[in-house]
């Protein structure tokens, strides 16, 4: 699949920017169409400063100070991971030594350098598309999956065909599984040792339909991992797949609970979806707020 899917070269031997390539002006002016309302809900989770078996790393939101007349702080966070709400770059990742397009990572992607090449500012102009909400746990009648249920292509068909909407090129996908439902009941759990997710072989169908993006509640993969996968690249084989070889950004860790509400108040499962990254010359990805507007 690495040869057969791969968009390696597709709009150029120097290009950095990938799928992007697929929003179009016209997927831009369709986009901003299915605006009906202005009625406009997040898809990102809350800022998480607490610490757990799930949240290694948390926000740090510091007060700087307090006076009569105004009020500063300063944020950070380690941002990549299975926590927080973040657009990844397409110098996260590396599939035997090269990212999309074949740059190799020792040349442009360097501790001491950051990255050169693929680097988060290439999303510097935004996202603006049709976004598509893929409930799955609707789709099954429950209020979410169980950790380590894997989503098959004929999932996310069959879901179309429920929802009267088909995925295409330039659109963003958001899949949910409904992780926050259920760590809201039950508590967290180690999602990097059991989560659900998309199985790997729906990564034909995700080539085939052209899409631009790819959001979902964790980062993209059902784990365990298939176990016949035993290439230490494929830890993640469909999350690392897509950003090398397909050379698409991800939206890792979303929060889908609120516009799956508002899309199935509504009975449409398609909106505008807007998102802007940090233009960090040199990072792997940034924390992101995406908005999803009916």
């Amino acid at each position: 699949m690495m040869q057969e899917l791969s968009n390696w070269g597709r709009w150029g031997k120097d290009d950095q920017q990938g799928t992007i390539n697929l929003i179009t002006a016209a997927k831009r002016k369709q986009a901003a169409a299915l605006v009906k309302e202005g009625f406009a809900v997040s898809i990102a989770r809350t800022a998480d400063t607490e610490k757990s078996v799930d949240n290694g790393q948390p926000y740090e939101d510091v007060m700087t100070n307090v006076s009569e007349i105004s009020s500063g702080d300063k944020i950070s966070v380690s941002f990549h991971g299975l926590s927080h709400t973040h657009l990844d770059g397409l110098a996260h990742h590396f599939i035997k030594g090269k990212m999309y397009n074949g740059f190799p990572q020792k040349d442009y992607v360097t501790k001491e350098g950051m990255a050169t090449k693929n680097a988060i500012i290439n999303v510097k102009n935004g996202v603006f598309t049709r976004g598509i909400l893929m409930d799955i746990p609707r789709l099954k009648g429950v209020p979410y999956l169980e950790p380590g249920s894997r989503i098959y292509a004929e999932d996310l068909e069959a879901w179309e065909k429920m929802a009267g909407v088909k995925a295409g090129p330039g659109d963003a996908v958001f899949v949910r599984t409904g992780r926050w439902v259920r760590r809201a009941q039950l508590g967290p759990w180690e999602i990097g040792k059991l989560d659900a997710g998309l199985d790997p072989s729906v990564l034909p169908w995700i080539k085939q339909r052209d899409i631009a993006l790819l959001g979902t509640e964790s980062a993209v993969d059902a784990i365990p991992i298939p176990p016949q996968i035993t290439d230490p690249d494929d830890y993640r084989p469909v999350h690392n797949f897509v950003l090398v070889i397909l050379g698409m950004n991800l939206f890792d860790n979303c929060d889908l609970t609120a516009v799956a509400e508002a899309a199935a108040a509504r009975k449409r499962w398609e909106f505008l979806v807007t998102a802007s990254p940090l233009p960090m010359p040199k990072g792997t990805g940034s924390p992101i707020n995406p908005a999803a507007i009916f």
